[in-house]
């Protein structure tokens, strides 16, 4: 079955992720279905079936008839632009000439001023920091402590 789902999203010209998206399943679903870890769950098969109710559901369950019912013409189908359709399409369109009305055209903005006035900002002034004690740790698991004078820095 995951030879005719695959053929479905050709037929489709859609992605594994788009075709995921299109049925509003879970991509990972999809992922899993085509790489063979998975079989298809009905869920699946009737999200595939109700969407695109032009699918033989005889054809996309057990692989025989046709892929499509009787009487739909597959060139009814919509076809979405791909990456190498897109320039075939463009072509075939006459581009119209674009006409620039004086609405699209910039106008200044309501909320700049005219002009701006700079200043000199100073950083706000912080408290200076004062060095109250210094310990000096050696091998032999001693310490000494030093405590500045108060001349230099410290409180105390």
């Amino acid at each position: 079955m995951k030879d005719r789902i695959k053929l479905i999203m050709e037929k489709e010209n859609l992605t594994p992720a788009k075709f995921a998206d299109r049925l509003q399943i879970n991509r990972a679903v999809i992922s899993h279905i085509l790489n063979g870890r998975n079989n298809p769950s009905l869920d699946v098969v009737t999200k595939i079936l109700d969407d695109m109710h032009y699918i033989n559901p005889e054809w996309l369950l057990k692989g025989t008839g046709s892929m499509y019912k009787d009487g739909f013409d597959a060139g009814e189908l919509p076809v979405e632009p791909d990456l190498f359709r897109q320039g075939a399409i463009n072509q075939s369109q006459e581009a119209a000439p674009v006409e620039k009305s004086p609405e699209t055209a910039l106008k200044p903005s309501v909320l700049m001023p005219e002009s701006a006035e700079y200043k000199q900002l100073e950083p706000p002034k912080t408290e200076s920091k004062k060095i109250s004690q210094i310990i000096i740790y050696y091998s032999d698991n001693t310490f000494e402590t030093f405590t500045p004078p108060a001349k230099y820095g410290s409180d105390k």
